[in-house]
């Protein structure tokens, strides 16, 4: 039920930030609905009126992947939209985080000077090398609870000071943690995260709200380093084959100057 009405949620969201332009649909003198209408999607997609509302009343019904593919079609879907839209539809697992191994601590270890972590499903820090450390502020001093890099770049206020144009990169991470959280729809630590986020900060609550969501894609941050300065990173991220859940992100230098300063980042 948490899954459906997370797709029921997103679907509305979709279809209210439409206008009838973007749909090739007249507005009409007497138009007062945002966006489309859910007659104008289900005409559109070739459903009935009564399914499509039932779909956005979260009922408990049979989606093809023929409809999905029109939905998105109609609703103008990005393709990390459209594979969130799949997810929350068809119900695909997902996959509980395995336990940290000693050679993945190795690994994230052997990245050093070159900042690099884990993060669990939910974002928690599972492991982090002595270069992340130099970066964030070491993980181990912070209270368990707060081992989270959702809850660090939210509610942490050096990190606002840290992260160079905190805006665009907080938002960014968010729509990422969107998607995971609704394909985890009913999972009580994913709940309790977003419930605390939401309550302790405006603009977490604020973008929550938009339904957005996106996929990791290959990113350069830029940090204003408290004693390093400027440091410039571009980021991949790894699934670890042998730890279902889990994920390897690895920081590496972007520019010649923060290659530079890579040594003292740890000392």
């Amino acid at each position: 039920m948490d899954r459906r009405r997370a797709l029921a949620d997103f679907l509305r969201s979709r279809r209210e930030r439409l206008t009838p332009h973007d749909a090739g649909i007249l507005p009409g003198p007497r138009r007062r609905t945002p966006g489309l209408r859910r007659e104008e999607v289900a005409q559109l997609s070739g459903v009935s009126v009564t399914w499509y509302t039932w779909l956005e009343q979260a009922r408990d019904i049979t989606v093809s992947r023929q409809v999905l593919h029109s939905l998105a079609r109609v609703l103008l879907l990005s393709p990390a939209e459209t594979r969130h839209l799949f997810a929350l539809a068809e119900g695909t697992p997902a996959e509980a985080p395995a336990a940290l191994t000693p050679a993945l601590q190795r690994l994230v270890d052997a990245l050093d000077p070159h900042p690099a972590y884990l993060l669990a499903p939910n974002w928690d820090l599972v492991a982090w090398n002595r270069a992340e450390a130099g970066l964030l502020g070491d993980p181990a001093g912070w209270d368990p609870a707060d081992r989270n890099l959702l809850r660090f770049v939210f509610l942490a206020p050096r990190a606002r000071d840290l992260l160079d144009d905190w805006p665009g990169q907080a938002r960014a991470l968010l729509e990422q943690y969107r998607a995971g959280a609704d394909r985890h729809a009913g999972d009580p630590e994913f709940g309790a995260l977003t419930r605390e986020l939401a309550e302790r900060s405006e603009e977490f609550r604020t973008w929550w709200d938009t339904h957005d969501v996106a996929d990791f894609r290959p990113a350069r941050r830029a940090f204003n380093h408290p004693r390093l300065g400027r440091l410039s990173f571009d980021y991949v991220k790894l699934a670890a084959a042998d730890a279902p859940g889990l994920s390897l992100v690895a920081c590496l230098p972007a520019d010649d100057e923060t290659a530079g300063k890579l040594p003292h980042l740890g000392g």
